[in-house]
């Protein structure tokens, strides 16, 4: 696996983003996220996971880069790809959190809203689902994920804004459950993690699973019809217009 780095510890495992600089998430890390998270659910050692990034960057979200350059069917793909991820993960049965280690927007933010707690680094990072400014219509199942965690009238509010938050303003709101300094980070989330594993793990874990029944049959709907409005918009004028001034600046930036 190209993208992540797996590193177990006594019944830990640690799954860390490692692609680039800043985890830009494409298909590849996508099929490695999803054989991995496979692997740990069905790995009888194993009895919890953290997932958390590299450097400054928890991740980016989707590699827009990659993404503009897809042909129609390819684009199709890679949206249910991205979408199948986040439903297997919104199921993953075992304690998982989350340590944001830098900045997390967009699909970057949907990764650590499908774990069970998020302990965020301090520091001039961000946090949140920034789509519709960029032209990206998200998916209802991705808005109630959002939702799930800060409420609906928050959810909204923030998702129509585009709103991204600071440590400070995602701890508030309850998108994260704790902030810490970035050395603390992995340690904080450790002991979150290893607090769920010292419950019995059959009852734990139906538990998660009965709380989250109702979201977990909304990520793995039929979403056909949503994501052809969501691909409509996609190949829009507008929208392309928007993401090619995107990824020019960051080409900029790299030069």
């Amino acid at each position: 696996m190209n993208t992540i780095q797996i590193t177990l510890k006594d019944r830990l495992a640690i799954v860390s983003l490692n692609r680039l600089k800043s985890n830009a998430i494409n298909l590849e890390m996508m099929e490695d996220l999803s054989k991995c998270f496979e692997q740990l659910e069905n790995d009888a050692k194993i009895g919890g996971v953290i997932l958390t990034g590299q450097g400054h960057f928890f991740s980016a979200g989707l590699d827009l880069i990659a993404l503009y350059n897809l042909s129609e069917a390819e684009t199709e793909q890679f949206w249910i790809r991205f979408l199948n991820l986040s439903a297997q993960l919104v199921a993953f049965k075992k304690p998982l959190v989350a340590a944001i280690n830098g900045y997390s927007p967009a699909g970057g933010c949907v990764l650590a809203l499908a774990c069970d707690a998020r302990v965020m680094a301090k520091g001039n990072y961000i946090i949140g689902l920034n789509e519709v400014p960029v032209g990206i219509i998200v998916p209802p199942s991705i808005f109630d994920v959002y939702s799930f965690w800060i409420g609906k009238a928050a959810a909204a509010r923030a998702l129509l804004e585009g709103k991204l938050f600071n440590p400070e303003e995602a701890l508030q709101v309850g998108l994260v459950d704790e902030i810490v300094e970035g050395d603390r980070i992995l340690t904080q989330a450790e002991k979150m993690v290893r607090k769920y594993m010292g419950f019995e793990p059959n009852t734990w874990q139906q538990s998660k699973l009965n709380i989250r029944r109702d979201l977990i049959a909304i990520t793995r709907s039929d979403y056909s019809a949503d994501l052809k409005v969501m691909l409509d918009q996609w190949w829009s004028a507008s929208t392309q217009a928007i993401v090619k001034n995107i990824i020019d600046n960051l080409q900029q930036k790299k030069n």
